[in-house]
């Protein structure tokens, strides 16, 4: 692989969500840093600022801090102490190495499972598996770690709130690095007497306290976490439920639909509109996956109008990433098992309609084209499914059959996606179809293959066989990762995102 395609190979790679298998994505990291170490420094500065996939950061953190390159280890530890305690955690868990066990029966690609088995689960069921590097941490990231511990010590409010959502990490960071607690920490972490002042002793306070009224007092004055007030609260009151709303972070409120339907809080006039204040303000609030509110209206089942916020908080968030400028098509194959490109495709152009400046062309297609056009020019997700309603997978495949239809509207595109598994069983075929489109019309479109999950390379060999490039994106049916196609649209070349990323500075290192 030439270092070209090598650095475009890792750009089409952030795309997916390996699901806390570092050792997946490692290798391919690795290989990266060996070839262009200059290039991989910048792609890891930028991606830590734009990216959405946690497993990718973690990884970029671990490799540079790892390496010997000039600027890497800085750059490294600087993104490190940007990481909450859990990833830390994760990161020295995979530079030092650990066992983990898992059942023998787990799936291939799956991620393992900690901690112990099941009630009832037979010895022979399960196996221990080593993960990780096997490696010491390096002095500057134990220094690093320090630092990073001590400056959350220097302020009980800033420390209290991490142990209270991340004791077991802190605890592991503190062990793997050798270090002593402070006074106070040490109480907190592991003589289990947490000081009147800390919100450890607070939750104590909140399991004792008689009526709702007190534990919204304590919930509010110490800004109990949703996830910790509900192991130990009996009773989900109005007065508690309210309370704990307003304690809760935009992410946390998203996460947590479900459960607060669960628990009435969508019955209550008061506490309804305190959901529907917050989620207002997380449509500009930092760290909101714009998927996953999408994902909380299927889990949750809440009602239209909750609904219609949360899509709004998704699309809102989405527009942040920046602009697609050039003409655009999105084929969907609608072939026989194509379902999930159906849905796919329904999810992927609500995003990219909400961000294009230029035209925007959509079709379905078996062996002939449908146009896909929302009414009145909606862009949200429930436009989308509207217009794709009527859409029903079956018949043969001919990937195409759009493109010789755009060109006889003479369409005119600068990128084309196409959602599908590559299976093409009737001519037009997808390759001979682009070539004609590109002589006739006198373009040449970047070209991104979201495959389905069994996908084969039909297309994408033959798009390599004329010539001809193109991006595949293997789609693993994690609805999360979609947003982290933005920018890879917003470019007009690839070219042009490289040297984007080229030109994004290195994070510095704090002065101790």
């Amino acid at each position: 692989m030439n270092e070209v395609d090598l650095r475009l190979g890792i750009l089409n790679t952030l795309l997916t969500t390996p699901h806390r298998q570092l050792n997946a994505v490692y290798p391919i990291h690795q290989e990266m840093i060996k070839q262009d170490p200059l290039f991989y420094g910048h792609l890891g500065a930028w991606y830590f600022a734009n990216g959405d996939v946690r497993d990718h950061k973690e990884t970029f953190v671990i490799n540079l801090c790892l390496s010997d390159f000039e600027g890497h280890r800085d750059a490294g530890l600087a993104m490190l102490r940007e990481l909450p305690p859990y990833e830390v955690a994760r990161v020295t868990d995979f530079i030092h190495g650990d066992k983990v066990s898992v059942r023998k029966s787990v799936a291939a690609g799956a991620p393992p499972r900690r901690g112990r088995p099941a009630p009832g689960a037979k010895p022979e069921e399960r196996e221990w598996i080593e993960i990780g590097l096997k490696r010491n941490l390096p002095r500057s990231m134990k220094t690093e770690i320090e630092r990073y511990l001590r400056e959350r010590e220097a302020d009980p409010e800033w420390f209290d709130t991490t142990v209270v959502i991340a004791r077991k990490y802190i605890k592991r960071l503190y062990k793997i690095t050798h270090l002593k607690p402070g006074e106070r920490a040490d109480k907190i972490l592991f003589q289990e007497a947490p000081p009147e002042d800390s919100k450890l002793f607070a939750v104590k306070e909140l399991a004792k306290a008689g009526t709702p009224a007190d534990q919204a007092k304590v919930i509010i004055q110490h800004k109990i976490p949703y996830r910790i007030a509900c192991t130990v609260v009996t009773a989900m009151t109005p007065t508690v439920l309210l309370a704990l709303v307003g304690s809760m972070s935009h992410m946390e409120l998203i996460n947590n639909m479900g459960s607060l339907k669960k628990r009435g809080a969508f019955d209550n006039a008061d506490i309804k509109k305190a959901i529907e204040t917050k989620l207002e303000s997380a449509k500009t609030g930092t760290r909101v996956s714009a998927f996953k509110a999408t994902e909380a209206i299927k889990a949750a089942g809440v009602s239209e109008d909750i609904a219609k916020k949360l899509e709004d908080v998704a699309d809102t968030q989405v527009k942040a990433r920046g602009r697609i400028k050039q003409p655009t098509a999105l084929l969907i194959d609608k072939s026989g098992s194509m379902s999930i490109a159906i849905e796919l495709g329904k999810q992927i152009a609500s995003m990219i309609s909400a961000v294009a400046d230029a035209p925007f062309f959509v079709y379905a297609f078996d062996t002939m084209p449908y146009p896909i056009q929302p009414k009145g020019g909606a862009t949200d997700l429930a436009a989308w499914g509207k217009a794709l309603e009527g859409i029903k997978a079956g018949g043969g495949t001919s990937c195409g059959v759009a493109l010789e239809y755009m060109l006889r509207q003479k369409q005119r595109v600068e990128q084309v996606i196409i959602i599908t598994d590559e299976g093409e069983t009737t001519a037009p075929a997808f390759t001979p179809a682009m070539q004609k489109y590109m002589t006739t019309l006198s373009v040449v479109p970047n070209v991104c293959i979201v495959k389905t999950p069994g996908a084969s390379n039909t297309i994408e060999h033959s798009m390599q066989v004329a010539g001809l490039q193109c991006d595949a994106y293997q789609f693993n049916g994690d609805y999360y990762s979609l947003p982290g196609l933005i920018p890879f649209l917003t470019r007009p070349s690839k070219l042009d995102l490289l040297m984007d990323i080229m030109a994004y500075p290195l994070p510095e290192r704090k002065a101790s």
